[in-house]
């Protein structure tokens, strides 16, 4: 049943309400005949110009309605959103909008986006911890996302380049029962600066695991199983870090 005063918001302003998204105009290929190349170059720039004017507009109204959201959050004292009074409300929110069906949920996914920014905006660590909420907001998860892969994909250019630059010795042989003879391939001086290159994405890559994942989200056996990576990972690096500190062999 609908909310008694969001119906007489409707009942005072019935226009509000009343939009019906196929009803809207839009210029028929027909209207523009008998209009000159010049009207129509005049025409074509004045959209353009409208266009990156509103071009925000939606991403504002998306963000205003996540504040109304929240606000009926805050009001029933749901800051997860979990009761069935609050989704009733913001079902009866949607249901007024007159949205079409295939858009809705299109809609509603970008609105939660935006509430689950807001959220983290205003709640405190606190606050967010008693409700059960992550304390990073789904644009900062995303943004690690983003950071983790193009790491993992620097890594994967660093390592290649690695692999093609590191001096190795290879055996070849002139005519039958030639002596093998070793020959130095790759490039000490661009592997030199590779490695470092490396260590560095290796860096990069540790140091954006997460302690709250970890204590908060993994489970005994996951632990116990990136515990085990970990110290794999140690063990490779105080091996090199021996040859890091060791003073360089003379030749």
């Amino acid at each position: 049943m609908m909310n008694k005063e969001v119906a007489r918001t409707a009942a005072a302003d019935p226009a509000l309400f009343d939009v019906d998204p196929d009803s809207l105009p839009s210029i028929q290929l027909d209207d523009l005949a008998g209009e000159s190349e010049a009207q129509l170059i005049a025409r074509g720039a004045a959209y353009a110009r409208e266009y990156v004017r509103i071009a925000d507009e939606p991403t504002i109204l998306l963000k205003n309605l996540a504040a109304v959201v929240v606000a009926l959050r805050r009001e029933m004292g749901d800051w997860r959103g979990e009761t069935q009074v609050y989704r009733d409300r913001v079902s009866e929110l949607y249901r007024m909008s007159n949205i079409p069906t295939d858009s809705r949920s299109r809609v509603q996914a970008a609105v939660r986006w935006h509430v689950g920014n807001l959220l983290r905006r205003t709640l405190t660590t606190r606050e967010l911890e008693k409700n059960s909420l992550l304390s990073t907001s789904p644009l900062e998860r995303l943004q690690d996302n983003r950071k983790t892969n193009a790491a993992l994909v620097r890594a994967v250019r660093v390592s290649a380049d690695v692999e093609k630059s590191t001096p190795r010795t290879a055996k070849s042989s002139k005519g039958k029962g030639a002596e093998q003879t070793e020959e130095p391939s790759g490039s000490p001086v661009k592997a030199t600066a590779d490695h470092i290159r490396l260590a560095g994405v290796a860096s990069s890559i540790v140091s954006q695991l997460d302690s709250v994942v970890i204590t908060k989200h993994m489970t005994a056996g996951q632990r116990a199983r990136l515990d085990a990576e970990l110290e794999a990972l140690q063990k490779t690096i105080t091996a090199l870090r021996k040859l890091t500190r060791k003073p360089a062999s003379k030749r």
